[in-house]
C-alpha cells in the first residue's frame, strides 16, 4: 500500500461525527465572528475592503494597484494579517473540508476517488498560503518591484479558488450521497422487518 493510500485509510479511520462536528464549529465561528471583524480591520487600515485574495482574476498590476491604494499603513495591516489572520483561516475552512471528504469517503462512494481528488481541501490550503507569502511579500516591498512573485500570485490566488470550489462541491456529492445510502437503509430495514 502507498504512503499516501496508508495516510488516507488512517485518518478515514480517525475522523468521526465529532471531529467532523468540531471542525464545522470553527469554521462556522470563523465565518460569523472573525471574517466580518478582520474585513472591518482591513477597510480601516486600507481605505477599501478589496483585497487581492478575494479576487478570481487580476493581474500583477492590479496587486501594485491595491499596494499604493492601500498607503503605508493599509500595506502594514495586509502583511501583518497574511501572518496572523491568514494563517488560520485557511487552516480552518481546510480541517472542515478535509473532514467532510473523509466521513464521505469512509461512507459512500466517494471512498473510490484517488487519494489525491480527496485531498483537494489540503491542496487548496497550500495553494492560499503561497499566494499570501507572494502578495505580502509584494506588498511589503512597494514600492520597489518583485516582478516574479506578483505574478505568481495571481495565479496561486486562481487555483485556490478553483480547488476551493471543487472542494465545496465534492462535499455537496458526499452529502448527497450520504443521503442517498440512509434512506436505501431504512428502507431495507423497513422492508425487512416489514417480512
Amino acid at each position: 500500500m502507498k504512503a499516501p493510500t496508508r495516510l488516507r485509510t488512517r485518518l478515514e479511520a480517525r475522523v468521526g461525527w465529532r471531529t467532523w462536528a468540531a471542525t464545522l464549529a470553527v469554521f462556522v465561528a470563523f465565518l460569523v465572528l472573525v471574517l466580518p471583524a478582520e474585513a472591518e480591520r482591513t477597510r480601516e487600515a486600507a481605505g477599501t475592503s478589496e483585497t487581492p485574495d478575494t479576487s478570481y482574476l487580476y493581474a500583477a498590476d492590479d496587486l501594485y494597484r491595491l499596494a499604493e491604494q492601500y498607503g503605508e499603513e493599509g500595506r502594514a495591516h495586509y502583511v501583518r494579517s497574511r501572518y496572523t489572520f491568514d494563517v488560520v483561516w485557511p487552516l480552518a475552512y481546510g480541517a472542515f473540508l478535509q473532514a467532510s471528504l473523509l466521513l464521505a469517503s469512509r461512507r459512500t462512494a466517494l471512498g473510490r476517488l484517488p487519494t489525491m481528488v480527496l485531498a483537494l481541501p489540503t491542496l487548496t490550503v497550500v495553494a492560499d498560503y503561497l499566494e499570501n507569502i507572494f502578495a505580502a511579500v509584494v506588498m511589503a516591498r512597494f514600492p520597489a518591484a518583485t516582478p516574479m512573485l506578483a505574478s505568481a500570485a495571481p495565479v496561486f490566488t486562481f487555483v485556490k479558488w478553483n480547488l476551493l470550489y471543487a472542494s465545496f462541491g465534492l462535499v455537496a456529492v458526499g452529502a448527497l450521497l450520504g443521503v442517498v445510502d440512509e434512506v436505501r437503509r431504512r428502507r431495507g430495514r423497513g422492508a425487512t422487518a416489514g417480512a
